[in-house]
């Protein structure tokens, strides 16, 4: 049976005296870190420089830092609400400070996107890996101590613990300390709103050899609240909705487009001729091809993902995600949402809860290990992860800049790219917006080259953009710039054809098809205009922790955010702000910002701005 603490220090003591002064840590993904215990042996080592400590991680997780007067009176109450009793990691701020002691190192192979962008010693200890791969890296770097947040049950005195949220890395290693592959002391940090997931990961206490369980040390989730979706993630997910069939087999990536997937998938099965308008509308030409998915589920969909989310639970009240195998309609290696899901998952039945499993990232991510079951239940597989950028030939960037900075991590998209390859009539879809914001300017996210590759172009297959669908697996490479300069924003249509062109990899005589040269925001917000004021594509399909009120100000903060970039639109917005007077509904925003009663100029200038992007968001 483990020892049981009360204490971090305690048991930070009771880690280093059996295990010796020379730590390798193996920290779960997300929210599976248990940050007291993290946190004591991290001030044991940097008070005592005889002790070496070796953190390997990912996704470390940090509260938002607002920077400006507007975002720290929108955000802050909102940290304070959803993050205010969740423990800092020392590592990390220490990291950001560049004060990390010399005798502690950290280690990831997978960032929160773009957090450590300019921090050179978390770039220069980055380990570029597949999700898969982790384990056997820390493996072969003598891991010897993984602590982990865990869930506790007691059965007639008999106590069990759940890897519950992280089951991804560590059951693999588990795995190879039975098989006597590695030695190291498994220790937990009980968390009472960490859900009792079933399954492989529901583990006896003798698995542990420390257990901190306290009061004093419990907290809240971290528990990052859902985004509102864009028209132009919306456009993308249901492209995307469109490629996934009934009786199939379904993988969502991290982010909003995930949720815009799935709220696609349920318009489809729920509202069908609804759907279909909707996809008219978002076409080219407005009509549907017969490669478009559009029927309702009938047989269900089964999930497979490396990370769950709320979206997922979506599917399964919707009656989408209901396709068994072996009596498990969702399998997944890590999961990370709002309050909400969380205490979804806590208060499921437990019929109900049996069907959803969590299982190690060899598991989700490969189909290596019972090759010929997974074979016969990933039917028809979607693989649906994000892209930063896409050349013209097919190569994607999801990852990294060409400059060799890391943005977020592989993590497991080369995994399932390569399973759709693997699997017959599996699918790799990479979905990214056509565009980004660039300062005063805006670039295209799709490049004739670029000088940094996630997933080379060999392994090319299916992208899609707000505007529309390129399949390019098998094509030739004239072929596949043919299809990518179709989903690209117009504005760059013809320089990046003229690129093509000019490397002889495409027809001097090739033209644009004129359905394709209508590719600008414009459209895409029309199309979808009808559904917004239906509500059939809510910013928030499956609820939010924001307020009403902080929903009203999330549209008018991000027009304000755009107006930025150019000081004649910020001007205007000041200038319109000053003419009209804001009406009570405002007036109430205006508040929960401390801009109803303005003291000084700045004060003043920012309730004129926020009026009229107020007034601005309601146009739709």
């Amino acid at each position: 049976m483990p020892n049981v603490f009360s204490d971090p220090e305690a048991i930070a003591e009771h880690v280093i005296r059996d295990v010796g002064t020379d730590l390798v840590v193996g920290l779960p993904l997300g929210l599976g870190k248990a940050n007291h215990i993290v946190n004591a042996l991290y001030a044991r080592a940097a008070a005592d420089r005889s002790i070496k400590l070796t953190l390997f991680s990912a996704l470390t997780l940090e509260k938002p830092r607002p920077k400006s007067l507007l975002e720290q009176r929108f955000i802050g109450p909102v940290i304070d609400r959803l993050f205010g009793g969740y423990p800092d990691l020392a590592y990390a701020a220490a990291l950001h400070a560049g004060a990390l002691p010399a005798n502690i190192k950290v280690i990831e192979f997978f960032f929160l996107a773009g957090q450590w962008l300019y921090q050179p010693f978390a770039q220069q200890n980055y380990i570029s890996a597949n999700y898969t791969h982790a384990a056997s890296y820390l493996l072969s770097r003598g891991l010897n101590v993984v602590p982990q947040l865990v869930a506790k049950r007691v059965i007639d005195g008999v106590t069990r613990y759940s890897l519950s949220c992280n089951t991804d890395t560590t059951l693999d290693v588990l795995r190879a300390r039975a098989q006597g592959r590695a030695s190291f002391k498994l220790v937990a940090q009980v968390n009472s709103e960490l859900p009792f997931m079933p399954g492989a990961g529901d583990l006896p206490a003798d698995e542990f050899a420390a257990v901190l369980d306290s009061p004093e040390t419990d907290f809240p989730l971290f528990a990052p609240p859902s985004e509102p979706i864009s028209d132009t993630k919306y456009a993308i997910g249901l492209h995307a909705a469109g490629l996934v069939r009934d009786g199939g087999t379904l993988q969502i990536g991290i982010g909003q487009v995930g949720d815009a997937l799935a709220q696609g998938l349920v318009v489809r099965h729920r509202d069908n001729a609804q759907y279909r308008g909707i996809m008219k509308r978002l076409l080219p030409g407005g009509e549907l091809p017969a490669s478009i998915e559009t029927a309702p589920f009938e047989t269900g969909l089964y999930g497979v993902s490396e990370m769950l989310f709320e979206a997922f639970l979506g599917l399964v009240e919707a009656g989408i995600l209901k396709r068994e195998v072996d009596g498990v309609i969702l399998h997944g290696a890590f999961f990370l949402g709002p309050k909400a899901f969380y205490r979804a998952l806590r208060e499921a039945a437990p019929e109900r809860l049996a069907r959803i499993q969590m299982m190690p990232v060899s598991f989700t991510n490969e189909i290596y290990g019972e090759e010929d079951t997974k074979r016969r239940a990933r039917v028809e597989a979607r693989f649906v992860n994000n892209a930063m950028m896409a050349t013209l030939l097919g190569a994607a960037i999801s990852d990294g800049l060409e400059n060799g900075q890391v943005v977020s991590g592989v993590g497991g998209q080369y995994n399932f790219v390569a399973q759709a390859f693997a699997l017959e009539g599996a699918r790799s879809v990479l979905a990214l917006e056509a565009t980004h914001p660039s300062g005063k300017a805006v670039q295209s996210n799709i490049r004739w080259s670029y000088g940094h590759e996630t997933i080379p172009r060999h392994l090319r297959d299916v992208f899609v953009t707000e505007y529309g669908v390129a399949d390019v697996r098998g094509k030739s490479d004239a072929d596949v710039v043919a299809a990518m300069l179709q989903v690209a924003d117009s504005r760059f249509q013809s320089e990046l054809m003229r690129q093509a062109k000019e490397a002889g990899k495409l027809a001097r005589s090739y033209e644009i098809p004129a359905a394709h040269r209508d590719n600008y925001p414009e459209r895409i917000r029309a199309a979808l205009k009808p559904a917004r004021d239906e509500g059939l594509l809510p910013s928030f399909p499956f609820g939010s922790d924001f307020t009403d009120i902080e929903q009203r100000l999330i549209p008018a903060l991000q027009i304000l955010q755009d107006a930025q970039r150019t000081p004649l639109k910020l001007a205007g917005l000041a200038w319109q702000g000053m003419r009209h007077p804001p009406d009570a509904a405002d007036r109430e925003c205006l508040a929960r910002l401390g801009l109803d009663k303005p003291t000084h100029f700045a004060e003043r200038a920012y309730r004129a701005l926020v009026t009229a992007a107020l007034a601005k968001s309601r146009e739709g």
